[in-house]
């Protein structure tokens, strides 16, 4: 099957916005679970602000809603990307099997990791404030 070279450079923008808000709205949820408990997770019941998860929620949640409106959509998955980086090596790594995330819980981390530097070299895409601040889509 063979797509029509307009078909895909008019949907591939729109595809990757999709992709930078749904990645955005999912991973903003980690961000609000651990400082505004919501989505209500025990695990970070008593997390204080000032500890390394309490600043990384502080990172998910600003980046995270920078993102969903397009907004520094590259320097953002950027540093989002490299906390991925460092959460994965940090929390999961050290639990073993470093090279299949699969057996160490690290899959999420892993994804975000390469979604968000999927980001920073694209950019937002589609339905970006970016685009509307005289950008093109693709920057």
């Amino acid at each position: 099957m063979t797509l029509d070279k307009a078909f895909v450079a008019r949907w591939t923008p729109r595809a990757l916005g999709l992709l930078r808000i749904v990645a955005a709205f999912l991973f903003l949820q980690h961000g609000t679970a651990k400082l505004l408990h919501v989505p209500h997770d025990a695990m970070f019941d008593r997390l204080t602000l000032f500890s390394l998860i309490g600043v990384a929620g502080v990172i998910e949640i600003v980046g995270s809603v920078l993102l969903l409106i397009g907004l520094f959509t590259r320097p953002t998955a950027f540093i989002l990307s490299g906390e991925m980086a460092v959460a994965y090596f940090m929390a999961h790594a050290p639990h073993g099997n470093v090279l299949s995330p699969a057996l160490n819980a690290g899959e999420p981390a892993v994804l975000y990791c390469f979604i968000f530097l999927l980001l920073a070299v694209a950019g937002a895409g589609a339905w970006s404030v970016d685009a509307t601040r005289g950008r093109t889509a693709e920057s």
